[in-house]
């Protein structure tokens, strides 16, 4: 469809002005009077009307080799019931739950392989992301107690994961 606002229809039609948009977006209107002889307004009535053109080619070839967001759209989500989403959801809401307590069994089994401390300290810097260093400053100890507490506890955790 041919836009009939858009500055190269607006030029075109004008035969007798060269039409540009300001900064304040009114149009300008360029007249023969406006010029010194006719020759130069010819030249630069031609120049205007072929750069308004290419300027239109650029936006055609960007719009003509995309398609409408609601055609997108409809491709990537297709029209889908009410009753077929709530079905999918439901599953979703399942299947989150399913993981969840799976989550929560081995983090149970995983307390119950390590000392309080151990899981303490590995909750800390795996599930907290802090340093071995500041953990030994918030528990007051060196960061060698740390890290040979963090290693018995990996060992641990990987004898009860291979139990699973």
């Amino acid at each position: 469809m041919f836009d009939k606002k858009n500055d190269y229809f607006i030029n075109k039609r004008e035969a007798d002005s060269i039409v540009c948009k300001s900064v304040t977006g009114t149009y300008i209107r360029l007249t023969r009077e406006d010029f010194s002889s006719e020759e130069e307004f010819q030249k630069w009535k031609e120049w205007s009307d072929k750069d308004y053109q290419e300027a239109e080619k650029v936006m055609r070839k960007f719009y003509d080799y995309g398609i409408p967001w609601e055609e997108a759209a409809d491709a990537i989500n297709p029209v889908v019931s009410a009753e077929e989403r709530f079905f999918e959801e439901l599953e979703r809401m399942e299947q989150e739950m399913l993981r969840a307590e799976q989550a929560e069994r081995q983090i149970a089994g995983i307390r119950q392989a390590l000392t309080r401390t151990q899981f303490r300290r590995f909750w800390l810097h795996h599930a907290e992301g802090m340093s071995v260093e500041q953990i030994a400053v918030a528990e007051g100890v060196s960061h060698q107690n740390i890290s040979k507490s963090l290693l018995a506890a990996r060992k641990k955790i990987k004898k009860f994961l291979k139990k699973l």
